[in-house]
């Protein structure tokens, strides 16, 4: 960044074209909002009617694509429709990613490792493929952002292959920032912790008997909100960042960081939480 770089400039994205796959709910949604409201042109690969219509709605000026990025073809499909009515693209995001089976590995069929796979790595692999020519168009500048999550970089039980595809995300991020670093393209990873969307709402995953202890669990206190990462999204994207590929951003409140430790109701750290009398565990509570 230079020194006459300010940066409401920095953040100003008229002019600029965004792809932002899954981007009708969720984290995607407030990605693509985030965006627009930046000045960018909006471009949304949505596979859900009812989101696409939504986003459509809050969104007038973004084109939306009825598509399931998942599918054999629609990468280059997409990246046809992209050249046609752009013929350049500034900010690819990869946002579309799910547990689809959350159930411990022994239990997995073959079919249904490959469906998490695809969905998690294989999907995004191929659409990054399909955009680098459009990328490179808008390079030097150009930047690659993969929305992955804090289980790239620890572990989950019952989740282990969704992990594996996470975890196959941040090896790709790294190695494919250092190939197209030369051109001035820049990759990097948004990795959030728990976020309040649709696919994983909080209300529906957190008993109401628990949601006392919440803001004991993350070291900021609560859980995250879609704008959260659309924040982190911006600085990749901009000219704020020009220093900065083959990294991740830990859109976590801490959590990463603090590695098993949690805040006790007396408000001490502990990190071995303690059953209490009605089976709930809280961290650091008497039994």
């Amino acid at each position: 960044m230079t020194a006459s770089l300010s940066p409401a400039t920095a953040l100003d994205f008229a002019g600029k074209t965004v792809f932002v796959t899954g981007g009708g709910a969720g984290i995607g949604r407030a990605i693509a909002e985030a965006f627009a409201a930046a000045g960018a042109r909006l471009i949304i690969a949505e596979i859900d009617p009812a989101n696409a219509e939504a986003v459509e709605q809050a969104i007038p000026s973004a084109r939306v694509i009825r598509c399931d990025v998942r599918q054999r073809g629609v990468g280059q499909m997409l990246a046809q429709r992209i050249a046609a009515e752009t013929g350049r693209l500034d900010v690819l995001v990869n946002n579309v990613g799910h547990f689809v089976h959350a159930q411990p590995f022994a239990t997995l069929s073959e079919d249904q490792v490959d469906e998490i796979l695809d969905t998690n790595l294989g999907q995004l692999l191929r659409i990054t493929s399909a955009m680098i020519p459009l990328l490179r168009k808008s390079a030097p500048g150009a930047s690659i952002i993969n929305v992955t999550s804090i289980e790239a970089h620890r572990g989950i039980p019952g989740c282990t292959v969704y992990a594996a595809g996470k975890w196959g995300v941040t090896g790709f991020t790294k190695s494919l920032a250092l190939e197209l670093a030369p051109e001035g393209i820049r990759v990097n990873d948004i990795a959030p912790e728990t976020t309040d969307t649709p696919q994983l709402a909080l209300d529906y995953v957190i008993p109401p008997q628990n949601r006392t202890h919440e803001e004991r669990w993350i070291p900021l206190g609560r859980f995250g909100q879609p704008a959260d990462c659309a924040g982190a999204a911006l600085y990749l994207a901009s000219p704020l960042a020009a220093w900065v590929t083959g990294t991740a951003i830990h859109v976590d409140g801490g959590a990463l960081a603090a590695a098993g430790w949690y805040r006790t109701p007396q408000g001490d750290w502990t990190n071995t939480p303690l059953i209490s009398g009605n089976g709930i565990v809280i961290p650091g509570a008497t039994a």
